[in-house]
């Protein structure tokens, strides 16, 4: 006679397949609370203890971890030594393993757990006995997922035997799972323990929330994976109110959008287009900020995403249904509000709490290169704790000070080479991943002449992500009409740039810090 082990802390199913295992001729064991779920179903089964002649000790910690129990797991059933040994130990064969591992992510999801209580729910005989099982495939079918029961008892109704390319699959998927589980784990005792932000090895665990239609493009495949944990204020917190699901370039362009206009307190909107801002507005409300977002940049608004930091209301929902708009972000939105954007069957309407909530501290910003990863800390600063400095003679005013830091906000999330141009809190002009910086500064002013009008950037003021290394774009500042600049400052020829301000009567301000965006 077979005999399978199930030993499962997600019962969902599992009384069903101990019956059809029990049906097709296979002896049952079980531990805990398995067994007193299939004693109470009416399904034959004997409890672990009875198999092991030891008894289930140490506040059930320990159960499985036994020589009768792990013996007949890893026996190689065509192997005349290991044969010839169980015999001679009485190690009988177990052919089938169905575990599930000790609710360790949902323990630490609960508010308020301890330390104690999470390191309780660390399955340690579980992921042992899973393994056990994987590496020996040939001979042991293993199941850690709920989803698999019914397939492996298809084939075993059909063939007598599960296959050994199942089985192989079977355990596969169970390391991957195994990994998942430790990595998770070391990532929750990682901070607690104080272990330094780059260890010398770098493990993550992420969980599959949509298989997305295709990549950047229609030839690419792709997911969308999300990290674990209470977090706010994320795109994996999204709740979709209206529209077909989002595709890879909208997730990754809704982040550019959320990342900066989690930068302002006030009444604000975002408009976004290719993980690039195209329009930034706030005002006194929602319906203001649109307006300004909108008419920053008329043109390249189309098709884009918004994000909104307050509620949108039916007059604001009534603007944006002018336009072609693919994704509209918020806290929430009105019931008048929804059925105003509902009649338009291609917005994706998108309700995200906590919105202006920013990444946790010790978050970090990964990106894929060839044959590695690069890690680095989020960008969570937009100045340095130190004071702003000004460099030249002449001092920014009230108004012209609100107006940099507007747009220094922006230029964060700009493509570099990147410049922002802001006014009255309005951006006027972007210009985004350009090779040189003065045709990042040409562009945001041709761009801001095209949608608003030459006159329109007297007064306004312009944000560089990096420093200016010749005075030319303070020339073409000046030409404009713009009449203060910040950026970071670092150049070994700021002197020229610095004079050439001062020639123009413009006013400089040095952060000290820069944001490559690449």
């Amino acid at each position: 006679m077979k005999r399978a082990l199930l030993s499962v802390s997600n019962k969902a199913g599992i009384v069903e397949f101990a019956q059809n295992l029990a049906n097709l001729g296979f002896s049952i064991i079980s531990t805990g609370g398995t067994y007193k779920t299939l004693k109470e179903a009416n399904v034959a089964v004997t409890e672990i203890s009875e198999v092991t002649q030891f008894p289930e000790c140490l506040d059930g910690r320990l159960k499985t971890l036994h020589p009768k129990i792990h013996g007949g797991i890893l026996g190689i059933r065509d192997n005349p030594n290991h044969t010839a040994e169980m015999e001679k130990l009485a190690l009988e064969p177990i052919d089938l393993v169905a575990v599930n591992l000790y609710p360790f992510k949902s323990t630490i999801l609960k508010e308020g757990v301890t330390l104690e209580t999470a390191i309780e729910n660390i399955d340690i005989g579980g992921p042992t006995m899973l393994r056990a099982a994987a590496k020996n495939y040939r001979f042991v079918s293993v199941v850690c997922d709920p989803s698999d029961y019914d397939g492996i008892i298809a084939e075993l109704k059909e063939n007598g035997k599960v296959s050994e390319e199942t089985n192989f699959k079977l355990s596969a998927k169970v390391f991957m799972h195994t990994a998942a589980y430790d990595a998770l784990i070391a990532s929750y005792l990682k901070p607690i323990a104080g272990i330094e932000q780059f260890p010398e090895t770098y493990t993550v665990t992420y969980e599959k929330a949509q298989d997305m239609r295709y990549g950047e493009n229609p030839h690419q495949n792709a997911a969308f994976y999300c990290e674990i944990g209470n977090f706010k204020g994320l795109l994996s917190n999204i709740e979709q109110l209206h529209g077909k699901e989002l595709s890879f370039n909208n997730i990754n362009d809704s982040h550019g959008a959320l990342e900066l206009l989690k930068e302002y307190s006030e009444p604000t909107v975002v408009a976004c287009k290719h993980s690039n801002p195209c329009g930034v507005g706030s005002a006194g409300d929602i319906y203001g900020a649109f307006m300004k977002a909108y008419y920053s940049d008329p043109v390249s608004i189309f098709g884009g995403i918004i994000a909104a930091n307050r509620e949108i209301d039916a007059k604001t929902a009534e603007e944006i249904n002018k336009i072609f708009i693919e994704i509209i972000i918020a806290p929430s939105f009105t019931e008048e509000a929804l059925k105003i954007l509902e009649q338009k069957k291609n917005i994706r309407v998108i309700k995200l709490a906590d919105i202006g909530e920013k990444q946790k501290a010790g978050s970090v910003d990964i990106k894929k290169v060839s044959g590695g990863i690069l890690i680095q800390d989020t960008d969570n600063v937009i100045l340095p704790e130190t004071e702003l400095k000004c460099v030249t003679k002449r001092v920014p005013t009230d108004s012209e000070m609100k107006d940099l830091l507007f747009a220094w906000n922006i230029v964060k999330y700009v493509k570099s080479n990147g410049i922002a141009i802001g006014k009255d809190s309005q951006s006027l002009g972007i210009g985004c991943g350009q090779v040189n910086r003065i045709w990042a500064t040409k562009q945001a002013i041709e761009h801001c002449k095209e949608a608003l009008g030459s006159d329109i950037l007297r007064g306004a003021s312009l944000a560089s992500d990096a420093f200016f290394p010749m005075p030319d774009c303070v020339e073409a500042a000046h030409e404009a009409g713009i009449t203060a600049i910040i950026q970071p400052g670092g150049s070994i020829k700021d002197k020229d740039s610095i004079e050439a301000c001062d020639k123009y009567g413009i006013a400089m301000v040095f952060t000290d810090m820069r944001h490559f965006r690449h």
